[in-house]
Formats: structure tokens, C-alpha cells, sequence
């Protein structure tokens, strides 16, 4: 006897319909793409088709454990928790609650319990040590968004399914299916573009499966995208091609910082030649409905905040912003009106190397400072939930060494791996079947404006859920008894009818609060923000609640994004801010680069379809093939440094050694090695057999954006050798 049961992919950004078929036991026997979801209409990759294997990983741990010196055991929930306990008191008695810090891993913004529970976590700890992946990958984007626009969350995405014109930049949604841009089916979605006439552009310094389906492929040197950029805006203004739509203050000032780079001198930097620069600026200025989208390799360089911030200016300068078939703020159906006022960063600053903080957390690229370094306020205690900072972090190797003199660390995690391995209590959440799912913050990047939630399928049988986990940890840290849950709701509830034009304005607390629905904590907040939400039952006109989606368990469709400019505006001004002088004193340091004589060999990242960081690979069916951890390096370096078939890669931070993949699909002077692997002495089976190489053995922690804080991956300088001196007889 089998069951056919619905739910949302968790895998990655693409938030794609599952039709998943289980046994009498609960197994998973089948996975296909949900043909009846209004947002996926039946796409799945190989990560989705995967589910269940990743589900019913052996490797999974199933019971907390404990550290007693260098052996771990089982422990039962209760004696856990106890040891948590037990730990905080004595660390934050000797050394006070700015000894304590949290960090969150890429996974969290794939779990409603990420979503829910860190926020009241990091308040209940009260440290201002807080690190997430964010500073590894996409800060720079909330860091200008919210200049811009107010909110590190106003983030526009492309309309892809308007658009005549996409110019991309350091992104490669056919491996990566879309990031800070929600689109199932991403390649259907290029493709489509082109069919109806539409152009597609690819800026990379890899010919990657991306640029191979556009229109044009342009080789940019690593890091150099703000030059390309500016270069554009240069000749939107020299050609009188401006045209905006919306008003915004800080226009002469760009024009201004503009003139100082002009394509023929950019040309110099970037490799891309002027006339390049100028055709894209002239296409961009006459394409009907153009885009201008940039992702991970232009964030996670040494200028990532001034590219975002320009991908915006150009698509500001020529009038689309807020426009179909441009780029548009999405209207999700959790959203809730914030306060205007000025967007900030550096409100405080980490304690050993004056890092700012942005959105409320430190730079991860300066934790392992803050671990190694004596006095006041040193790091003595760290919290780490779906986190693998040993790999994903700059210098994975320093933090190794670093989170081995912690005086104690628990980590909320399902498996023993690089980072948890250092932990004295590791808490693992119960299977992904268990758990109920909804994308709170990928689906604020949505190309078309859609809900779903998907229950859990299996029982939890005596295991805590993530949520009942993390709020647990939420009342310990504050000392509190009581229900968190019930806590959170009555504060929102409080504030929503206090709030002029909430929908709710004016109405007894205790009445909403009887009309919620949920069978637990986690879908009782989760209804209270759809029925909050601009489509929800307490709004205006609408009808949405947690009941109509578990009616809709494909999904709901809530049409397509709308121009909603100045209802998202939250800036103090109320218009668009084009030139936040934090920016513009960041100019100054890219006018200085312009000058500056690149590496000789650089090193960059990759994405591969089958993987998402260090998170997948303890998956049969994911690891090999194309997935695999080799240095990508063009045909001409491999015969001019004279390797063979592996070869020693050097950086200021460390060398290793890994087996080459030639190709001319990368740039000469530049190699491409693939992020999260390294899995040495990892307890995952399949991982430790495909354990590859980390990355972040090369990375420099010392090399950060700097109004973001931001690590930089892309652009590393490295050397080349051959792992052997060949006989020249």
C-alpha cells in the first residue's frame, strides 16, 4: 500500500512542487516534479529527485550527543538540554553574555524553524556576536538595498518572465537554480526569453551552462565587475540614454563618480573591451523591458557592495526599476510593514579588527579573531544551528584551530562533520519529513508572487521538532519559563492592533488570538502572518490563512509582480536614495584599483547543479559525475606552467593539492575550484569517501568588502605548480 503526498522542495532557492510516493513504513519510493503547482508546474532537478535519500541518510543522527573528552554519547533530550544549560551558566558567569555567539548556517533560510526561532534565540543570548553565512555570500546585496531603498530585504528581482533583455552578471541559475531570485525552472524561464525575441547576456569569467545557453558570453577578470559596471553607467550619461522613472536624489553625484570611468580605461581593468561596454550600455538604454541581474561572483569580491548597488543604478538609469519586465519588488504573503527611517551598517563594530556590523551581524570572516583573541569580551562560547563554518568560512583551516579552545559549543545540526565536531552537545533536528515547511525568505525573491505549505508527512515519534528545539535554547538562554510560541504571538497581536491600517486595527487581542489555527506553535505564527499579510483574511479584500493553503496543498498562485515602488520605499527621504555616501566613499578605494596590474593567476568559485555548499554530500546519487572537486584551469596555463595531471595551488593562507579538469570554458589566468568540499575525517560515509578539497584552505580572512564586511572568495591570488619538478631529460 503506498500514499501520493505533496510538499516544497528544501534543497535550494527554486522552492519547486515535490509529488513524493511513500510506503506502509513511511520510505520514500518515488519523487517527481508536482505538475499541478502553479509556480514549478512539474520542474525537479537532481537534488529534488533526491529527497529521500537525503531524508533517510543512515548517517543522521537520531539522538543528541554528548562530548566527554574525546568520545562522544548518546544522550537522552532532557540530559542534553541540562548539559546546555549547565555549559551557558558557567561561561556567561565567568565571562559574561558578550562571550557568547551564535552562528547560522545557508540551510536556516530553507527551514520555517530558521525563520522563526533564531531572531528570539540571538535576543535571548544577548551578544552582539552574531555570524551567519550571509557575510559569505550575499550581505553586499542587503547592504546597498538597504541604502537604496530602506530595507536590507527591498531587494528587486528580474521579471523574468516579461523581460526582452537580461544582462547577467557572476550568476549560473542553470547549476544553482536561482539565488536572491526565486524562480523554479530558472532555464525554462531563459529560454522562454529567447523564444520571444528577448536577449540574454552572460558576463562570467567561465563559459558556464548559463552562458552557453545565452546570447552572448562576455570574459570579465574576476572581482572587476563594479569597473564593468560604472563603465556602463559612464555612457548611459555621456550618451544622454538616461531615463528615469521614479524620483531619486543623489543623480549628479553618480554622474560625478562616473567620470572617472570611462569604458576605454575600465577596458584596461576588466578585459572586456570598450566597445563592449559601450553596445551593452546602448542595448540596456533601447531594449523595451531590460534586467540587469548579478549574484554570487560579483558579491563575493573585493568591491561586492558597489557592483549590487550598481546593478541597481543601471537598471534605475534606464527606467527599470518598478517596471514589468524589469526589475520588481515581490509581494510575499508573510510580508508586514515596517518603519521608515535610515538603513545603517557599523552600528557596532567587531571588537578585534573594527569590523562593521551589518543587518545585525558581525563579518564570519572575523570570528576566528574573536575566538583566539584574550580580554574582554573574547568569544568563549559558540551556538552554531545548520552551520559548517570550517568549510564555508575564509580560512577554514584558522577557524579549525580556533573552535578546539572554545570553552563550549553546542550545535543544533543532524550530522558529526567539520564544525560539529568541535561541539560538546550537538542537538539534531528531526528528518526533513518531519518537519513543516514554508519558505518565509525565499519567497520574498519571487518572480511571481505565490504561497504554499507543506505539513509534516511522518510523526516525529518522541523526537523534538527543530522548532520545539530552538525554542527550548530560547528559554534556557533567558532564564524564562513558559511558552515562546504563545509569547511571540501575543507581542505581534499586541502590535497589529496598534498599527494604523493593519487590518486589525482596534480589535481585542484575546479574539484573534482564539482564531488562529495550527497544530503547533510554528503554524499558529505562521497563520497569524498570512492572515497580517497583504493577501490575508484581516486584510483588506483578502481571504488567505494556514486553512486555505493546507486546502491548496499544490500551492496558490497570487498573479504576477506589480510595479509597488513607494509602498516598499523606506527610506527617510521616501525616494529612491541613488548615491548613500557610504557608497560613494567606497568609489574613491575602486578609483584606486584602476591602476593596479592583475594576478597573474586568480582564483574563483563554482556551483555545481547536484550540490548546495557542504550540505549534499553525503547523497549516493549527488556525489560523482560532473560533481566532483577538480581545479578547472584553461588549456594554455595547463601547457605554459608545464602540469600534469594534478597540480600544488598556493595562496597567502595555504596550498593544496587537487587534480586538474582543463577546459577553455574558463578564462586563462583564472581556475575555478568548487566551494564546500574538504570532508577530512568527516563520520558522513559517502562524504568522506568523495571527501575532495576545501577552498577555504586558500581564502583570505583578512580580505573583506568593506562597507559589508563581506568575505572574498573570488579574485584570490594563487600559484600554480606542478605537484612534481619534471626531468627536463
Amino acid at each position: 500500500m503506498t500514499s501520493t503526498v505533496h510538499r516544497t522542495c528544501p534543497l535550494c532557492e527554486a522552492v519547486c512542487g515535490l509529488t513524493l510516493t511513500l510506503d506502509d513504513g513511511g520510505h520514500v519510493t518515488s519523487v517527481r516534479g508536482d505538475r499541478d503547482d502553479p509556480f514549478s508546474k512539474g520542474f525537479i532537478c537532481p537534488k529534488g529527485a533526491s529527497l529521500g535519500r537525503l531524508d533517510e541518510d543512515p548517517d543522521r543522527l537520531r539522538r543528541p550527543l554528548i562530548r566527554e573528552g574525546g568520545r562522544w554519547r548518546e544522550a537522552g533530550w532532557d540530559e542534553a538540554f541540562a548539559a546546555v544549560e549547565r555549559g551557558l551558566a558557567e561561561v556567561t558567569a565567568a565571562h559574561g553574555r558578550q562571550s557568547v555567539a551564535v552562528y547560522l548556517g545557508n540551510p536556516n533560510a530553507h527551514t520555517m524553524a530558521g525563520a522563526l526561532y533564531n531572531g528570539p534565540l540571538i535576543k535571548a543570548l544577548g551578544t552582539r556576536n552574531v555570524f551567519s553565512a550571509s557575510s559569505a555570500d550575499q550581505m553586499p546585496k542587503h547592504v546597498a538595498s538597504g541604502l537604496m531603498f530602506g530595507h536590507p530585504l527591498a531587494i528587486p528581482v528580474p521579471d523574468l518572465d516579461r523581460a526582452d533583455y537580461l544582462l547577467m552578471l557572476g550568476a549560473n541559475p542553470l547549476e544553482s537554480n536561482g539565488s536572491l531570485c526565486t524562480a523554479p525552472d530558472f532555464p525554462g524561464r531563459l529560454k522562454a526569453l529567447r523564444r520571444r525575441g528577448g536577449r540574454l547576456v552572460v558576463v562570467d569569467p567561465r563559459r558556464t551552462r548559463t552562458a552557453e545557453l545565452a546570447d552572448e558570453h562576455v570574459f570579465v577578470r574576476p572581482g572587476t565587475d563594479a569597473y564593468l559596471l560604472f563603465g556602463i553607467v559612464h555612457t548611459l550619461f555621456a550618451e544622454d540614454l538616461v531615463t528615469l522613472a521614479h524620483q531619486v536624489n543623489g543623480l549628479d553625484e553618480v554622474r560625478e563618480s562616473a567620470e572617472h570611468f570611462p569604458p576605454d580605461v575600465v577596458a584596461r581593468r576588466t578585459g572586456v573591451p570598450a566597445e563592449v561596454i559601450v553596445r551593452l550600455a546602448r542595448e540596456l538604454a533601447a531594449a523595451g523591458r531590460a534586467a540587469v541581474y548579478a549574484r554570487i561572483g560579483t558579491c563575493t569580491a573585493e568591491f561586492g557592495t558597489l557592483a549590487q548597488w550598481l546593478v541597481d543604478v543601471v537598471n534605475t538609469l534606464t527606467g527599470n526599476l518598478d517596471r514589468p519586465g524589469g526589475v520588481m519588488f515581490p509581494k510575499p504573503a508573510t510580508e508586514f510593514a515596517g518603519r521608515r527611517g535610515p538603513y545603517r551598517v557599523g552600528r557596532w563594530r567587531s571588537r578585534v579588527r573594527g569590523l562593521p556590523e551589518a543587518n545585525g551581524e558581525l563579518p564570519v570572516a572575523t570570528l576566528a579573531d574573536e575566538i583566539e583573541t584574550p580580554g574582554e569580551g573574547q568569544i568563549k562560547l559558540l551556538v552554531t544551528v545548520a552551520g559548517n563554518p570550517v568549510l564555508s568560512a575564509p580560512h577554514g583551516d584558522r577557524l579549525d584551530r580556533a573552535l578546539a579552545g572554545l570553552d563550549f559549543m553546542v550545535s543544533v545540526d543532524p550530522y558529526l562533520n567539520e564544525t560539529t565536531k568541535h561541539a560538546h552537545v550537538i542537538l539534531p533536528p528531526p528528518r526533513v519529513l518531519q518537519s513543516g515547511h514554508y519558505d518565509f525568505a525565499l519567497l520574498g525573491f519571487a518572480v511571481r508572487n505565490y504561497a504554499r505549505y507543506s505539513p509534516p508527512l511522518l510523526p516525529l515519534d518522541g523526537q523534538p521538532s527543530e522548532a520545539q528545539i530552538l525554542a527550548r535554547l530560547t528559554m534556557i538562554a533567558s532564564g524564562a519559563d513558559g511558552d515562546l510560541d504563545e509569547f511571540v504571538i501575543g507581542q505581534m497581536l499586541a502590535k497589529a492592533v496598534e498599527t494604523p491600517g493593519s487590518g486589525v486595527e482596534g480589535r481585542d487581542v484575546a479574539e484573534l488570538r482564539a482564531l488562529l489555527e495550527g497544530d503547533t506553535g510554528a503554524e499558529r505564527r505562521l497563520d497569524l502572518m498570512l492572515k497580517l499579510g497583504p493577501y490575508g483574511e484581516w486584510a483588506a479584500g483578502g481571504d488567505l490563512s494556514l486553512r486555505k493553503l493546507l486546502d491548496h496543498p499544490h500551492g496558490l498562485d497570487l498573479g504576477p509582480l506589480e510595479p509597488r515602488l513607494p509602498e516598499v520605499l523606506r527610506t527617510a527621504s521616501g525616494v529612491v536614495e541613488l548615491a548613500p555616501p557610504l557608497l560613494l566613499e567606497d568609489v574613491d578605494r575602486l578609483r584606486a584599483g584602476l591602476d593596479a596590474e592583475p594576478a597573474e593567476m586568480v582564483l574563483i568559485g563554482r556551483r555545481h547543479l547536484r550540490s548546495n555548499n557542504s550540505w549534499l554530500h553525503n547523497v549516493g546519487p549527488l556525489v560523482g559525475g560532473s560533481n566532483t572537486c577538480t581545479l578547472q584551469i584553461n588549456p594554455a596555463d595547463v601547457a605554459r606552467l608545464g602540469l600534469g595531471g594534478e597540480a600544488v595551488v598556493r595562496s597567502a593562507k595555504g596550498e593544496l593539492t587537487v587534480p586538474l579538469e582543463p577546459t577553455d570554458t574558463i578564462m586563462p589566468g583564472v581556475v575555478s575550484l568548487p566551494h564546500g568540499w574538504g570532508h577530512q575525517g568527516s563520520s558522513q560515509a559517502v562524504a568522506a569517501k568523495h571527501a575532495g578539497v576545501s577552498a577555504n584552505a586558500l581564502t583570505d580572512e583578512t580580505a573583506v568588502d568593506v562597507p559589508s564586511g563581506n568575505a572574498v572568495f573570488n579574485g584570490v591570488p594563487v600559484t600554480i605548480s606542478p605537484t612534481r619538478v619534471i626531468s627536463a631529460h
